[in-house]
């Protein structure tokens, strides 16, 4: 065939109606499953691949589902994604990816032009919208701690209180008193700070919070910097991600001191810069490809609902993971 082959050459080929065809190609259930097979055998004889600027047009699925995040240079996000196709894989849904930041100079938000896509359901793992409306035909699933989520969504979240005292725990345990955690301000770095912050009290330590900015490693080094030089007996940082631990042994190594030797780091996301074996980073795993995993699974769940049902919120534990980054204190 010289052109590409078309719903008619379909409906031809599988000797059924144009309408049959169309039927078929969005999921329609009064298809006989011999017809549906037929069709689907006549469009992989010939090739044929539907028309998505059509279909959407004509209001069917589209098979697709929408990822917000925050920033793409956040390697917090590669598990998460990872996560969420492997589960929706199986269901044949395909992924599309949208920044907050990348079209922000237009003024456009991310979930409407998802939704205006016809997207079947929206994973949102992204802050910024307290003022968002959800339409009542798009499924949508939070993913991870956010601080202005909309009343009435799923969330599925790792539990960063208990990720925050994980962290406490390994490095008073370690004999560590004078511990800086070095933060952000924004919703999982919230909830982890108040988990670090309530273990610290409850054992007796005067707990030493900088940062107030972006989870960045510009505010990893310069809060550390800071913490080092409001208290030079500082023994030990917890920074709130992997990328501010990096800038945090920075400041270290810049005031001439030795990780873990005098100062003990610990991060938090288990990246893939973590396990490098340059950094050999003890952090927390949030298991975020598993937060992924259950927060497609459960859009799965909505965008096959026939009614919406009531929303839930899943945590999932964290764990620590130990390496050369941290050692008790020096005497």
């Amino acid at each position: 065939m010289s052109r590409p082959p078309t719903i008619i050459d379909v409906a031809t080929r599988a000797g059924v109606s144009k309408s049959l065809v169309s039927m078929v190609l969005r999921d329609d259930p009064g298809v006989s499953d011999a017809r549906r097979s037929a069709v689907l055998a006549a469009a992989a004889e010939l090739g044929y691949r539907p028309n998505r600027a059509a279909a959407i047009l004509a209001g069917t699925r589209t098979r697709t589902v929408g990822v917000i995040v925050d920033d793409f240079r956040n390697p917090w996000f590669v598990p998460l994604l990872d996560g969420i196709r492997d589960a929706l894989a199986p269901h044949g849904l395909r992924l599309t990816l949208a920044d907050t930041r990348a079209n922000a100079h237009l003024g456009s938000s991310p979930f409407d032009d998802l939704v205006s896509l016809r997207v079947d359901g929206v994973v949102l793992a992204a802050e910024g919208f307290p003022d968002l409306v959800v339409p009542a035909d798009t499924p949508v699933v939070v993913a991870g701690a956010r601080a202005d989520v909309p009343g009435g969504l799923d969330v599925v979240a790792s539990d960063e209180a208990a990720g925050g005292r994980l962290a406490a725990d390994h490095l008073i345990g370690l004999g560590h008193r004078r511990i800086a955690h070095v933060t952000g301000s924004g919703g999982p770095a919230a909830v982890r700070r108040e988990g670090t912050v309530t273990r610290m009290v409850a054992s007796g330590i005067a707990p030493l919070v900088y940062g107030d900015g972006p989870t960045s490693e510009t505010t990893g080094y310069e809060g550390t910097r800071r913490a080092l030089r409001d208290h030079p007996d500082l023994t030990a940082v917890f920074a709130a991600n992997d990328v501010m631990a990096m800038g945090a042994i920075a400041a270290v190594h810049e005031a001439g001191l030795r990780v873990p030797e005098d100062v003990s780091v610990v991060g938090n996301d288990e990246t893939p810069l973590a396990a490098s074996p340059l950094l050999r980073l003890t952090t927390v795993d949030p298991h975020n490809d598993e937060v992924g995993r259950l927060a497609a699974n459960r859009l799965v769940e909505l965008v096959g609902a026939a009614e919406r049902p009531a929303p839930t919120r899943t945590l999932v534990s964290p764990s620590l993971v130990v390496r050369s980054t941290t050692a008790p204190p020096r005497a």
